[in-house]
């Protein structure tokens, strides 16, 4: 298990981290999300002791060391590969600098090529491939020596949904052979889709923390999803519906500032009688992101 306890960071004047606290068991993926500056990358280098920092980081209870870095694996945000080596020479020459020799790496590659459905082959050179297949060559780099600790910047940044589902089951390989992982996202459908935790940075300071479900379940059933051939007028008059979005054909979304008005709205639309969609809910991550940050400009 990573477990990071009460870590802070300033550069100069600026607070980058401030008593970050939070754990990611073995098997587990974390989500970290936050605006830009929120601290995010601040977090991952503190990890990897690219920076100095006060707090105390450790791994399997004890303190990360360069001895445990051959059991990591890191995606930068800023993509870095050598132009002019072929993609077996990157791969061979990255995985050896995580203690995994050539002789185990070359079997391996075509399979991975296949995997993540490289345009290439293994003796095409880097600077002739397109900049999504590079990117699948450095995911393919951090993810062949098997890291038990996986640590993505970002990682779905710049591919199409195609390659964004063929990493996703990667990662989801990678949690079911039992790797700690976390990764960053600006896009919450990836957060929703794969995280078991997740933790939002404001300003270097924790402001959410937990699963996905207690995350939500903290802002109260607020939304109602309906079919009903009421007019959007109408709902919008009914008793604590703040806002009323029409979607297809009479299906809607209702806002609440009271999830406890659900009942008297199930039975002002039905007066007893069978309705196609009736749906209470939290908001979801995507929304909730945009109420914590609207609460920092408010």
């Amino acid at each position: 298990m990573l477990s990071i306890q009460h870590i802070s960071k300033k550069f100069a004047t600026v607070q980058a981290l401030n008593d970050v606290s939070f754990d990611v068991p073995d098997g587990q993926i974390l989500g970290l999300i936050g605006q830009n500056g929120a601290g995010k990358s601040t977090t991952f280098h503190s990890i990897l002791n690219f920076i100095q920092f006060t707090g105390q980081i450790t791994w399997h209870d004890a303190p990360l060391s360069t001895e445990n870095f051959d059991e990591i694996g890191y995606l930068p945000e800023e993509r870095s590969l050598l132009p002019k080596l072929t993609i077996e020479q990157q791969i061979v020459y990255l995985a050896r600098l995580k203690g995994q020799s050539a002789q185990t790496t070359r079997p391996q590659i075509d399979d991975w090529l296949k995997r993540f459905n490289v345009k290439g082959t293994r003796r095409s050179k880097i600077k002739d491939l397109s900049k999504g297949n590079q990117q699948k060559v450095q995911l393919i780099c951090t993810l062949i020596h098997h890291p038990k600790l996986l640590i993505l910047d970002e990682p779905f940044s710049g591919l199409d949904p195609v390659n964004a589902d063929l990493l996703k089951q990667a990662i989801i390989a990678a949690k079911h052979d039992g790797a700690a992982i976390i990764f960053s996202s600006h896009d919450m459908e990836h957060v929703t889709a794969l995280c078991d935790r997740l933790v939002m940075l404001r300003h270097g300071e924790v402001v959410l923390h937990g699963t996905l479900d207690d995350v939500r379940n903290q802002f109260g059933k607020t939304q109602l999803s309906v079919t009903t051939d009421w007019s959007a007028t109408d709902l919008a008059a009914l008793d604590h519906v703040t806002q009323v979005i029409p979607g297809h054909t009479n299906h809607y979304l209702l806002h609440l500032d009271d999830p406890a008005a659900g009942p008297a709205i199930f039975d002002a639309l039905t007066h007893g009688h069978y309705i196609e969609e009736f749906s209470q809910q939290p908001p979801t991550l995507d929304e909730i992101f945009r109420l914590k940050v609207g609460e920092e400009h408010d």
